[in-house]
């Protein structure tokens, strides 16, 4: 995945590993970055990741499964501009996913949402309130970029 120069944004990373793609969003200026991820071996990497490049004051790691973790997260979620996901790939995790960040409520208008997904993985134009505004396909990966819609950018949900 690209990223654009993203500062002073907030940024979740799910399904994390070692954290690369959140690491990569901090180290181009975004304020903060969360990462989500379950496995005890990718969380040991992803926490010393943080260390030895000292992010730790602009960093949280949340241990949790994906997509069941969500509803844990919709804090979090309600602040985000930028969720990063790169869900295991073949299945409908992908799908799933893409279905409980589209929630009522759950992104704020204008978020956007770039999921890296097998190319057979069948993601949705439309899931609730997400739009794919692009795709693009690498060999058998795809990339899919999708924006929260539902009123003006950066509105809160609920007009807060």
């Amino acid at each position: 995945m690209t990223l654009e120069p993203l500062a002073g944004l907030a940024v979740i990373d799910l399904y994390a590993g070692s954290g690369a793609l959140g690491i990569e969003a901090l180290s181009r200026g975004a304020a903060i970055a969360h990462f989500v991820e379950r496995d005890h071996s990718a969380l040991e990497a992803l926490e010393a990741n943080l260390d030895e490049l000292a992010a730790g004051e602009r960093a949280r790691v949340w241990r949790l499964g994906l997509p069941a973790g969500i509803e844990r997260l919709a804090e979090v979620l309600a602040e985000v501009d930028l969720v990063l996901a790169d869900p295991p790939y073949g299945g409908e995790e992908a799908r799933r996913l893409l279905e409980a960040l589209g929630g009522p409520g759950r992104l704020r208008p204008g978020a956007r949402v770039v999921l890296e997904h097998h190319a057979k993985d069948g993601v949705p134009e439309r899931a609730g309130c997400l739009e794919r505004t692009r795709e693009r396909r690498y060999g058998e990966t795809s990339v899919s970029w999708y924006v929260a819609r539902g009123g003006e950018p950066g509105a809160k949900p609920g007009g807060a």
